[in-house]
């Protein structure tokens, strides 16, 4: 049993195609074997929101009169890249204002809430760029174009953060306590996108997804994206391997999908919805996407001693409320939205349901046998 992306779209045009979000297959699974699933089900839906540090936005201002190329400019206060030419800029999500707990990652969000945002910049002064100064507001409808680009996304399992040592500390996986107070995770398990395809074989450059809000697109493999990482029984990488880079227009997004977060401590992130159809071509890929929480486990880190490893859990234990590292009961709390990441998956449900999205088949795949350097200090 054998289906192709143009027979499934024949069939999302149709109003045919059965569509099943990842909990409902996973439901399915348990009464219903691959080869049945492969035989009913034509896509899968995925979701995932949660702190998405590697992410951005390019934005371009338009020309003032007389000119300006802007070599450094900040926004509300936050200093920004001046290094793309004239009157373009990228906001990292981590840029941070030098007295505030804001950011890139804020701004951002202010662009898509359509508030206005002073700017100003400061250039040398050319032939063909004059101005040394400008200050002006913008807003989501006065800048030609605003285009979210996320570098790494949407990462393929993560690690569960507990701290050991005798004090508080304060990390992107949120504060952990002393003495294995707490633990923190960050996955929506058997909803999460790279979970349900983990040799990506249905994702690739071009793969159209779920977006924060609107229709966006994989554009790359993401940054830091290690294809060899220890994989259990099921197939499941055991610590964080593949992520995504994505692209979408910032002007059509909503809110609901993208926020504005400052971690105490630690920094700005940003918040991204992301939303992944699977097509069910085979009974690889039935199989695939009928994995469930408790099949897939995660590695257990120790931010207060050196990364230490403690051991696995699986996502099962983990969205109970507790578990166990050596012999302690440990609370634990997701730093994701399950309930975002379920809405998510639900609204690509009904978008495809309605014949409103189509599935794109990757034009390159993304790569295999890559593993991560390490930065070498002096």
């Amino acid at each position: 049993m054998s289906k192709t992306y143009q027979e499934i779209n024949e069939k999302i045009k149709t109003g045919k195609a059965v569509v099943l979000t990842a909990e409902e297959v996973s439901e399915l699974a348990k009464t219903t074997s691959p080869a049945e699933i492969a035989q009913k089900v034509d896509v899968v839906t995925t979701g995932t929101f949660g702190a998405m540090c590697s992410s951005g936005a390019f934005v371009n201002f338009g020309h003032a009169t007389p000119p300006i190329r802007m070599e450094k400019l900040a926004l509300n206060g936050v200093h920004v890249c001046g290094g793309l030419a004239a009157v373009d800029t990228y906001i990292g999500a981590t840029d941070e204002h030098p007295t505030k707990n804001y950011g890139g990652a804020h701004l951002i969000e202010a662009l898509l809430k359509g508030e206005d945002i002073e700017l100003e910049g400061w250039g040398k002064g050319t032939d063909c760029y004059p101005r040394k100064h400008i200050k002006a507001k913008i807003n989501i409808n006065t800048v030609n174009e605003a285009i979210l680009y996320n570098p790494r996304n949407c990462y393929q399992n993560y690690w569960i953060a507990v701290n050991s040592a005798e004090k508080i500390i304060h990390t992107y996986m949120g504060t952990l306590l002393p003495q294995m107070g707490n633990a923190t995770y960050c996955s929506a398990g058997e909803l999460s996108p790279l979970m349900n395809d983990p040799e990506c074989r249905t994702i690739g450059i071009g793969t159209r997804i779920f977006l924060c809000g609107t229709q966006g697109y994989v554009t790359w493999n993401g940054t830091q994206f290690h294809s060899t990482k220890e994989v259990n029984e099921f197939g499941i990488p055991t610590s964080n391997a593949r992520t995504l880079a994505v692209v979408g227009n910032l002007k059509e997004m909503s809110v609901d999908f993208l926020r504005g977060a400052h971690y105490e401590k630690y920094g700005n992130s940003l918040f991204v919805g992301i939303g992944v159809p699977i097509p069910i071509l085979d009974e690889d890929m039935a199989r695939r996407v009928s994995i469930r929480n408790e099949q897939m486990e995660t590695t257990i880190i120790d931010y207060g001693n050196n990364n230490t490893v403690l051991g696995k859990a699986n996502y099962a234990d983990l969205q109970s409320g507790s578990i166990q590292i050596n012999g302690k009961t440990v609370r634990t709390a997701p730093v994701s939205s399950i309930s975002k990441a379920r809405e998510i998956a639900d609204i690509l449900k009904g978008w495809i349901q309605k014949g409103e999205f189509l599935l794109s088949e990757p034009v390159a795949a993304l790569p295999t046998g890559t593993s991560l350097k390490k930065l070498i200090a002096e």
